[in-house]
């Protein structure tokens, strides 16, 4: 099997500057596939060595910013139908709205599940949000079904259970995390040994601003890596079909933390794909 590393970087109607987040991982992609090829010595990386390859999407004129959406679905139909992993690196979280609607289209629906690492429940209608498409609301939007979706490391404090219930199938909040991780964990393992397909999608605002501090919008309380690791566990290898990354600003960086972070988990999510 090989791996398609998409670097999606729109980032329009809300978090304008994480399209370079998305690039700058994809360039630690490329620097990824050119050392190993250069490498003489045995390493782990040999398990994928040649199956990695790193296709982006450029947002350059009105006419491709305008078509964004098309060209997000055709991109990850693309390689979903292909069998391909796929890395799915994108600017804004609405970036990944695309991929969400393909997965939601290709097969039954209910049999995919989302696992979604996200500070906010991105289905925001309150008097201070708009009602356009925005990276904040864009589950309000989607185009056909979505897959199964279960949230996990949210803080939200203003949305109703209903409202997130006709969204999500289950959400697991930070504070519940904190208490007491492990019902978190064992319903996720749960819904993962049921579904046919499983894909993990990480805001990198999930985190910690303590371990990540590269989000425009931090908040307390956040998901450490250790319990990242914990929730990828969970999710399992078997089934996993792909993983997304948005919301990393590198402006907002601090000494390449948020940086050594993703690419490590990156590196580490080819490894145990590949059984390195």
């Amino acid at each position: 099997m090989h791996t398609t590393a998409i670097v999606f970087p729109f980032d329009l109607f809300g978090g304008t500057g994480t399209g370079a987040g998305a690039q700058l991982l994809g360039d630690a992609l490329r620097e990824v596939i050119d050392d190993n090829a250069a490498e003489t010595a045995s390493t782990r990386a040999d398990c994928y060595k040649g199956k990695l390859r790193v296709r982006e999407a450029a947002f350059e004129t009105l006419k491709q910013l305008a078509g964004w959406r098309k060209r997000g679905r055709t991109l990850a139909r693309q390689a979903l139908t292909a069998g391909d992993f796929v890395l799915w690196l994108a600017g804004n979280h609405l970036a990944v709205l695309p991929l969400l609607e393909e997965l939601g289209a290709t097969g039954d629906p209910a049999e995919t599940l989302v696992v979604q690492l996200d500070a906010h429940l991105d289905l925001y209608a309150l008097h201070d949000t708009t009602t356009e498409l925005s990276h904040g609301n864009f589950l309000n939007h989607a185009d056909g079904p979505l897959p199964r979706l279960v949230s996990v490391g949210h803080r939200d404090l203003f949305l109703k259970t209903d409202a997130v219930g006709k969204v999500f199938a289950a959400v697991h909040s930070a504070a519940d995390l904190a208490v007491n991780p492990e019902p978190a964990l064992a319903d996720v393992r749960k819904r993962a040994a049921k579904a046919k397909r499983v894909w993990l999608d990480l805001d990198c605002d999930a985190l910690d601003p303590a371990y990540f501090p590269a989000v425009q919008q931090p908040l307390p309380f956040g998901l450490a890596p250790p319990l990242l690791l914990r929730l990828l566990d969970a999710v399992g290898w078997d089934k996993l079909a792909g993983v997304s990354v948005s919301e990393f600003d590198p402006g907002r960086d601090v000494r390449d933390t948020s940086l050594n972070l993703l690419g490590w988990l990156l590196e580490f999510v080819l490894l145990k794909r590949y059984g390195g």
